[in-house]
């Protein structure tokens, strides 16, 4: 296949690997049908931006919002179709069924080279009263405008953030940006557990001296609540907190429901096997993203790093290996 060729590409998910892929596989093929299909209202947004409109220091929400689907109709002749959920692969007959969110209906689209962008969900253990309306999620803009709007309308003074990873971090720096009283909780010994600990624990230095109090080496064990809402939280280590909100940034569980449905094959950190050129265990399908698990450079075994960058660089890739061969 040649990048003059027409060849119908079939992109499940946005964001930073879907969106990726779709633009580069123009670029490379300027023959192809693309069609991009997205779940959720937005198609492709700023999500290391999400924190920062939360704290402040990115003052525009409009500033969040990389490219919509007229962008990507005008300027890429991409067909993206927001709030339309695929739920399921036909891999001998090369079809996706959808259901359009907005309408209620349902239909079939055939593809040449699929590509599967379908992110991770945010961890909630099930533990007591986690269900609170003022525990949250981070995950995309409509959970950062539920945080934002919170915030301002309760006029929150204290809040604990579970989970000391990337997101849980930012945060922190930016509750601590609004002027409100944070604890961060850690289940283990120290913030950014993948951190070689003598580094971490310069990070942990600079929080304790904003008065971040951190609690390292312990679980949330519940949620109090009164009256319906989260007042605060009880540790494994005999801690209790009290805190006007919760955020919770455990980590993201792939999502690979679509993927095992259609007998792709998982790999032994629970993500989606790829090879080189991203193609699953069926050639003609590749996925990329949170959902999948790519080789380490560096230890030179699969792992999965959820993270924009990989999905940036893994959504080209994919993208011209499915418009070109």
């Amino acid at each position: 296949m040649s990048g003059t060729e027409s060849v119908k590409i079939v992109i499940v998910g946005g964001v930073a690997g879907g969106a990726s892929a779709a633009t580069r596989a123009r670029r490379c093929n300027e023959n192809a049908e693309i069609v991009l299909f997205e779940k959720d209202e937005y198609v492709s947004f700023a999500n290391c931006g999400l924190t920062y409109y939360i704290g402040g220091e990115i003052t525009e929400r409009s500033k969040l919002l990389v490219a919509t689907p007229e962008l990507f109709k005008n300027r890429f002749n991409i067909d993206v179709r927001a709030k339309h959920l695929v739920q399921s692969i036909d891999v001998e007959n090369k079809t996706v069924s959808v259901l359009n969110q907005a309408t209620g209906e349902a239909f079939t689209e055939t593809w040449d080279r699929l590509i599967l962008s379908p992110g991770a969900a945010p961890i909630v253990p099930p533990l007591p009263g986690i269900d609170a309306p003022n525990v949250f999620t981070l995950r995309n803009l409509n959970d950062t405008d539920a945080i934002k709007e919170y915030i301002e309308q309760h006029n929150c003074q204290r809040a604990v953030v579970v989970g000391a990873g990337f997101i849980g971090l930012e945060m922190v720096e930016q509750l601590h940006h609004l002027k409100m009283q944070t604890d961060l909780v850690e289940l283990q010994p120290q913030v950014l557990p993948p951190l070689d600990p003598e580094m971490a624990k310069l990070i942990q230095q600079e929080l304790t001296a904003h008065n971040v109090n951190l609690h390292l080496g312990t679980a949330l064990e519940k949620v109090t609540v009164e009256n319906g809402t989260a007042v605060g939280v009880a540790l494994g280590n005999g801690t209790t907190i009290d805190t006007d909100l919760i955020i919770l940034g455990i980590g993201v569980s792939p999502a690979t429901g679509l993927a095992k449905a259609a007998g792709l094959e998982i790999g032994k950190f629970g993500g989606i096997s790829v090879n080189e050129f991203m193609q699953t265990s069926n050639p003609e399908i590749y996925a990329v993203g949170d959902a999948v698990e790519y080789m380490h450079g560096v230890l030179m075994q699969p792992l999965r790093i959820p993270l924009a960058g990989p999905a940036n660089r893994a959504g080209r890739i994919a993208g011209q290996h499915a418009a070109t061969g």
